[in-house]
């Protein structure tokens, strides 16, 4: 096992980090390099469970999932949205693909797909938390919309960021 500490600067062997990710979540960096294998183990285990529960034909424990799914839902939109937030903020600014977007045969640069994915999960934290009044830090920009301006996809990056930092500020020991 390596004997390696993460910090903001270098949440993973080997991985800096941007200016602007540091800037944008100084101590709580390093919080984001440990979600990124907690989302991706959650997300494969809780299909394991619904594939089983499914295989085993009990809707009991198929409702059972999907009704604790829906209870995580705004903790995990806010996870996946802060850490797909650094990973384009570790890429710079840029643009954005157009909304809606159509697919073609031409290859789109990774630096502008993950800002857009960025945008996108933030959007949907946007969206549920104007849905069931949820927001702890108030000021909930507008959802995007078709034709929305880079200006607005980065307010709701900002906004989920904002919602994310606060979140970890009211956790004990931080």
């Amino acid at each position: 096992m390596s004997a390696h500490r993460a910090s903001p600067d270098e949440p993973w062997p080997g991985w800096s980090t941007s200016r602007a990710a540091q800037a944008a979540y100084g101590k709580h960096l390093v919080r984001i390099g440990q979600l990124v294998p907690a989302l991706l183990y959650a997300q494969v285990m809780d299909r394991q469970h619904l594939a089983a529960a499914h295989a085993a034909r009990r809707q009991d424990l198929i409702d059972s999932q999907v009704s604790s799914l829906a209870l995580e839902c705004r903790d995990d939109l806010l996870e996946a949205a802060a850490v797909l937030d650094v990973l384009a903020l570790c890429h710079g600014h840029g643009s954005y693909l157009p909304r809606p977007y159509q697919e073609d045969s031409r290859p789109v640069p990774k630096d502008v797909e993950l800002r857009t994915d960025a945008s996108d999960v933030a959007d949907e934290l946007v969206r549920h938390d104007h849905r069931h009044g949820t927001s702890t830090t108030g000021d909930v920009p507008s959802a995007l919309e078709n034709g929305c301006t880079y200006a607005e996809r980065d307010a709701v990056r900002t906004y989920a960021r904002r919602e994310w930092i606060a979140s970890q500020e009211r956790r004990p020991g931080i």
